[in-house]
This record gives structure tokens, C-alpha cells and sequence, in this order.
């Protein structure tokens, strides 16, 4: 891909400087002052940039390079009631070696489970190089005191992850409460300790593009490592306009503090086409330094059998039967 083409925010005004930055957590006031002062979102442009950069396409050598590095941006990602030690372990196996027939295909970047998964998930990654995340703080809803987030937090991380995808209290920060949500976020980054933190702001409960940016400057304003649009257990999960969004956040965010955070899409991406779409949106929008799996990842399940599949029909010509990958 080629070095991005900087568009102005989809807003109305200029970020903030790093000297009001230094300010912002120390009171509610200053929060709600702060986050109420942002650009607002203009969301008929918001739809309309990231419908015309969806339809940019790219082909043959550099759709080979999109696709593994795509590979290397995947969580796999296990979180069902019935998961089980062997699918675990199964989906370990996978990360480490997506394609058994070729040495050539990169690891996925990490595995994402529930905490009392993160033993086996430990187990079955160690010396991979591939990250261990955990979900916590009472996933998917929240809905739980501040000792019990903590107290989820800090199993996972004792029990060997190394990143920790937390949920906002979305009621709360619909209810203004932004302060109560920052004040969970800066605890929870402490318990992390060495851990990345990804926040989830399930954009799909936000109402509004100008809550996506809010939330998305709350949680950097508080230490996240990663914003997150989603669990994948509402309706509405990752959208490319919603992504464009939590983009120029963090985009902007870097311009001010000269800090990068990462973004990950979670929910609803299942095919080579989808993914292609957010790199595109990721280079024109943040720009290439963000095309590393330390700053963008796509929480998934199913993507990775699609690319699997596309990355052989590039090596071959011809597509593979549906017994090439296995299913999760």
C-alpha cells in the first residue's frame, strides 16, 4: 500500500493541544468540558468516505501482502458458554500453524479467551510468540462492581495473558457519567501491570458517531493500548464508518501526545474483502505506520478460514475444497 492520503477529521474543528491533555482526567468537570468540546462528527461525510474507500481494490502481489499481514492482525477468538479445554487447545494449534501444509503462512497475533480459559490457552501457546488475550471485567455487559472487574482482571494476567480486552460500563457513560468510566479504565490499566489493555467500547450501544469519538478519547485519555468498536455479543458490531471514526481519534490522539494507540474492529468481519477494506481504511485514514499488528488487530473467528482459503487460490490458481481449513 501507499503512504495514506490525509483527509481532514470528519468534524468541525482541530484536536486538542497537550497541555489541555494534562488536565482533562482531573475532574469531571474538566472531562465532560473536554469531551463535550470535541469536533462534532459530520455522519453523512463519515459514511460516505469510508463507503468510497471501500471501494478501492488491490490486486495480485499486493493483495498477497494484504492478506498475510491480515493473517498476523487476527485474535482468534473462542468466547462461547461451551467452549472446552480441547477447543482451546485446537484453536492454539491453529494460531501457531494456520496452515499445516504451509510453513510459509504466518501465526495469527494472539488467541482471545475467557479467563478460565487462559490457563490451557498459556499451555498450548507457550514460546509461539503469539499473544494470550483474556477478556474481563464481567464480559460482555459490564454489569458488575469495580472489586469484581479487578478481581477478573488480575486472574487472567496471574494466569498468563498478556493482553486484557475490557468493556466500558455503557450505561454509565450514556448517562454522562464519563468520570466513573475513566476512573474504571485507569484501575483497570493499573491491575493490568505489564499487560496491554484493549478497551471495548461497544460502539453499537453508543447512539451516535459523536459518543464513538467521545468514548474513543476517553479511553486513550485514561491508558488504553487499544480501542476496541465491539464484544461481538450485540446486533451491531464493527462498521468501517465506525472504525473511520475511532481512526482519526487515535490518529489525532498521536499528533497531540505523540502516543500510538491501536484500533481493533471485532464482530461481524468474516471475509478476505471485508479485511482489504479495513487496510485501506487504516492507511488513508491514520496512516501506514499503523499497518503492524501492534496497532490494529480484527477480533475473529471465522476470517481467518476465509483468508486461509484466498491466500491458496493466489498460490494455486484454483479455489480449495471446504475441508482445506478447519472449522472453529
Amino acid at each position: 500500500m501507499t503512504a495514506a492520503t490525509t483527509a481532514a477529521p470528519v468534524g468541525h474543528d482541530t484536536a486538542p493541544t497537550g497541555h489541555d491533555l494534562a488536565e482533562v482526567g482531573r475532574s469531571p468537570a474538566t472531562l465532560r468540558t473536554f469531551l463535550h468540546g470535541l469536533p462534532g462528527v459530520d455522519q453523512v461525510g463519515a459514511d460516505q468516505r469510508a463507503a468510497m474507500l471501500a471501494t478501492r481494490s488491490i490486486k495480485t502481489t499486493a493483495k498477497a501482502w494484504a492478506i498475510d499481514l491480515a493473517i498476523r492482525m487476527v485474535d482468534l477468538t473462542t468466547l462461547e458458554g461451551a467452549d472446552t479445554p480441547g477447543k482451546v487447545r485446537a484453536l492454539g494449534a491453529k494460531a501457531r500453524r494456520p496452515d499445516p501444509t504451509d510453513a510459509g503462512c504466518p501465526p495469527v497475533a494472539a488467541v482471545c479467551v475467557y479467563p478460565a480459559m487462559v490457563p490451557v490457552a498459556a499451555e498450548a501457546l507457550a514460546g509461539s510468540g503469539v499473544h494470550l488475550a483474556s477478556v474481563a471485567t464481567a464480559f460482555p455487559a459490564g454489569q458488575a462492581p469495580l472489586d469484581v472487574k479487578l478481581a477478573d482482571t488480575r486472574a487472567a494476567v496471574a494466569a498468563g495473558a498478556d493482553e486484557i480486552d475490557m468493556v466500558i460500563s455503557r450505561g454509565a457513560f450514556l448517562a454522562g457519567r464519563y468520570h466513573e468510566v475513566y476512573d474504571e479504565i485507569v484501575a483497570v490499566k493499573q491491575t493490568c501491570g505489564d499487560a496491554h489493555l484493549k478497551v471495548i467500547l461497544e460502539t453499537g450501544e453508543l447512539a451516535s458517531y459523536d459518543n464513538v469519538r467521545r468514548a474513543s478519547w476517553l479511553a486513550m485519555l485514561a491508558g488504553a493500548d487499544f480501542i476496541k468498536t465491539s464484544t461481538g455479543k450485540v446486533p451491531v458490531a464493527a462498521t468501517l464508518p465506525v472504525t473511520l471514526i475511532m481512526l482519526e481519534a487515535v490518529r489525532d490522539f498521536h499528533a497531540v501526545t505523540g502516543r500510538r494507540i491501536g484500533v481493533k474492529p471485532a464482530g461481524g468481519i468474516r471475509t478476505t474483502k471485508d479485511a482489504i477494506r479495513y487496510l485501506v481504511l487504516v492507511n488513508e485514514t491514520a496512516g501506514d505506520g499503523w499497518l503492524t499488528p501492534d496497532l490494529f488487530r480484527f477480533g475473529a473467528s471465522s476470517l481467518l478460514n476465509d483468508l486461509l482459503m484466498q491466500r491458496a487460490k493466489l498460490a494455486t490458481g484454483a479455489y480449495s475444497g471446504p475441508d482445506y481449513v478447519t472449522l472453529d
